[in-house]
């Protein structure tokens, strides 16, 4: 064999090491935790405001560039002081929780020790609204949140016929995306990151959407 096919097949079989082991370098895995504060829109804004919650996931890793995981998120729907003393409702609180099936894909590029992705997944999506139970008698003025989170039902504006108010749950199948930052932190052989998502979902008596803003570690 001549000594140019030697250093080409060389050249070829450093490139096929080099390639495995740059794909064998990343994790296979990867686990997700964090918090922060969530911001209300539509009725979770009009009835909500901006709130807390929480994250938790786990998937695999495809490549450096792609992976995909599954999430629970809960997030608090503490109602504003001023809805619940102005629509009757004492002792009101709700939740939404959420599991997502995402899709992860990895700015190839770094900046610096910085990183960056993108998130695009589907769920299923539970809110659970619950009040001081309290009879409601005909001819009572419906309000807002009677109709779209306790599933009162009104007619001209007005209860029609006695009904009892306490607590409803309401499941919708949704969507999310976003996008977030990373930095590593070396100690804890983990990634800072901080991200923004945007979740909607489905309920047959209106939308829920919220915009968590996280921060948390990633593995």
């Amino acid at each position: 064999m001549r000594s140019s096919n030697w250093i080409l097949v060389v050249l070829i079989f450093c490139g096929l090491i080099e390639s495995a082991s740059a794909q064998s370098d990343f994790n296979r895995f990867n686990l997700n935790v964090g918090g922060g504060l969530g911001i209300g829109r539509s009725y979770v804004g009009a009835f909500v405001g901006n709130s807390y919650h929480g994250v938790a996931g786990g998937g695999v890793n495809f490549s450096r560039m792609f992976g995909v995981d599954a999430e629970y998120m809960y997030y608090d729907l503490g109602l504003r002081p001023s809805v619940i003393q102005n629509q009757s409702l004492p002792g009101a609180s709700g939740r939404l929780q959420s599991i997502s099936v995402n899709g992860i894909v990895n700015v190839p590029r770094h900046f610096g020790k910085w990183g960056a992705y993108g998130i695009l997944g589907i769920g299923f999506y539970q809110r659970s609204v619950s009040a001081r139970s309290q009879l409601l008698a005909p001819g009572t003025i419906c309000q807002d949140a009677w109709v779209r989170w306790w599933d009162v039902n009104c007619i001209n504006g007005a209860i029609q016929s006695p009904q009892t108010m306490s607590s409803r749950t309401k499941d919708a199948g949704g969507f999310n995306y976003g996008g977030g930052i990373t930095y590593p932190l070396s100690r804890l052989h983990s990634k800072l990151y901080i991200e923004g998502r945007y979740h909607r979902a489905y309920q047959s008596d209106g939308q829920t959407i919220v915009i968590p803003i996280t921060v948390g570690l990633r593995w």
